[in-house]
Order: C-alpha cells, then sequence, then structure tokens
C-alpha cells in the first residue's frame, strides 16, 4: 500500500462549536473548506471537522487521542487558559521524558499536548557517526 496522505476525520455533535474550538481555542489554520466540513492544518498532519457522516446512533467519546505537539507546553497552558479550554492535568515531564498537558475538545476527544525537550531521543539523530 502507498499511503500519500491521511488526516484524522471527527464528526462532531455540534460542528459549529467544534470548528470554533479548533479554530479559535486552539488557534489552528484553517487547510480548506467545504459545504459541511473544515479541515485544519496540524503540524506534519490535518484535522477534518465533518458536519456529515455521523450516524444517529453513534456511540460517544473517542477511543483514541489526538497528539499535538507544541514548541513550548507551558506557553501552551497559558494559550489554551486564556482562551477558556479547561485543563484536564497540567504539563509534567512523564518518565519516558516527555513533556505532556491534556485537554478534551468539545466531544470529548482527548488531545495531548506535547513538549518534546531538546535532550529526548525524538530531537537526536541517532543515525550511526559517519566517522
Amino acid at each position: 500500500m502507498d499511503i500519500l496522505g491521511s488526516r484524522v476525520i471527527l464528526r462532531p455533535a455540534d460542528y459549529e462549536r467544534t470548528v470554533a474550538f479548533y479554530r479559535d481555542g486552539l488557534g489552528l489554520a484553517i487547510a480548506r473548506e467545504y459545504p459541511g466540513g473544515t479541515v485544519f492544518f496540524a503540524g506534519q498532519s490535518l484535522i477534518e471537522v465533518a458536519a456529515h457522516g455521523r450516524r444517529a446512533d453513534a456511540p460517544t467519546g473517542f477511543a483514541g487521542a489526538l497528539w499535538l505537539q507544541v514548541r513550548d507546553a507551558a506557553a501552551a497552558e497559558a494559550e489554551c487558559t486564556l482562551h477558556g479550554i479547561a485543563i484536564e492535568r497540567a504539563p509534567v515531564r512523564e518518565p519516558w521524558g516527555l513533556i505532556e498537558m491534556w485537554i478534551s475538545d468539545p466531544d470529548g476527544v482527548p488531545i495531548v499536548v506535547v513538549e518534546v525537550p531538546p535532550e529526548h531521543p525524538l530531537r537526536r539523530d541517532n543515525r550511526p557517526s559517519r566517522d
């Protein structure tokens, strides 16, 4: 399989409220809009909020989580607070070395806001030395 692109598609209970959360609350830039949908830039990925396709009997909640990397988790916390976004768990350094903060979107979709510290292996070049 040759994957050319990917995105997360959310089908919220309240389209306008969820678009406002990602656009105004988190400040994500809009990649494109179409009748009944808005696609946001989210780093190297896209988040699509669709006002269509949600079954009437769709279960509530979301089994996964969105992972959004930021430069500074403390600054992201301050910005979220400024926009009235509840912080479920303040930034904390996890045993695996990442600094993580937890928030949720209006439908309860978990969002992990992650800062990768300079010394973390995700920031190091693990290729063998050419020497």
